[in-house]
């Protein structure tokens, strides 16, 4: 299973939009890799790759949000530390196993394409509306 950026995970702005592809991007290589190589070593290196990415795009959407003043940025904080709390437990599953199970992969489904696709299209796009919202309230 593979996660693709779609209509349905555009937000409108273009800096997230596209670190949101990128993401996406380093998700299906961790997947791929867990497919073809099966090694515990590679799956450790694409882990810490995607996180290593996600930590960078928390930050800059946490900056956005500061900017614009979202009133929902301390609900988002939390969701961001909820990722990365499961991303340490993927790590521990990784260390107890010899390889990329298939129970590891379907952790890495559910937790982190699913976390990711249901992340983007609720909370990331309520930081857009809002910000298109505050841009633009010359218009309601």
């Amino acid at each position: 299973m593979y996660v693709t950026f779609d209509d349905t995970l555009v937000t409108g702005n273009e800096m997230i939009d596209s670190q949101h592809r990128e993401w996406i991007d380093r998700i299906n290589q961790l997947m791929k890799s867990c497919e073809t190589e099966k090694e515990k070593q590679s799956a450790v290196r694409m882990l810490d790759y995607m996180a290593d990415y996600a930590d960078f795009h928390f930050a800059e959407e946490e900056k956005l949000q500061r900017e614009i003043g979202y009133p929902g940025l301390e609900e988002h904080l939390k969701k961001h530390e909820e990722f990365r709390n499961t991303v340490k437990e993927l790590h521990e599953m990784l260390e107890e196993e010899e390889g990329p199970s298939d129970g590891f992969v379907k952790a890495v489904e559910e937790n982190v394409m699913k976390w990711l696709t249901y992340h983007i299209q609720s909370f990331d796009r309520s930081v857009a509306e809002y910000r298109y919202m505050r841009d633009n309230s010359e218009m309601l």
